[in-house]
């Protein structure tokens, strides 16, 4: 068990979609995790994403749509300015408009497309392609 917990969601997500599971269930949870989450879903990377309330907390059923080749969490969450995005893309990315990476800004998490696009930095949280 590792000491990051989106790390861990991200990398059990990973790991059912190469072992061809139809659906993976996350716990611990965290509003992070969450958004992560439904950033990836809203860019058709997995498929509906449902929170269930249990007594000890709650869990993420996440269903998988077969379309995630790698994903997995920056650590550290390094600070980038809104002329930078190019530098991450060619670290983080296979191809230059292949996949996408998630960024924490004043504004929320979004994809580091639409930080670009309003013209505003954050900090690295996670890729996916």
């Amino acid at each position: 068990m590792l000491n990051n917990t989106l790390s861990n969601a991200l990398s059990k997500v990973l790991n059912c979609q190469k072992a061809g599971k139809g659906s993976c269930e996350i716990m611990p949870t965290s509003k992070t995790i969450r958004e992560v989450l439904r950033i990836m879903a809203e860019n058709g990377y997995v498929g509906d994403v449902a929170e269930k309330k249990e007594s000890r907390g709650s869990r993420f059923t996440v269903q998988l749509i077969g379309t995630i080749n790698k994903c997995g969490a920056i650590m550290p969450r390094f600070p980038v300015k809104k002329g930078d995005f190019e530098r991450f893309e060619k670290t983080y990315l296979p191809a230059k408009d292949f996949g996408l990476i998630i960024v924490s800004t004043q504004k929320g998490l979004m994809t580091h497309k639409e930080a670009k696009k309003q013209g505003i930095g954050g900090r690295l949280v996670s890729y996916c392609y």
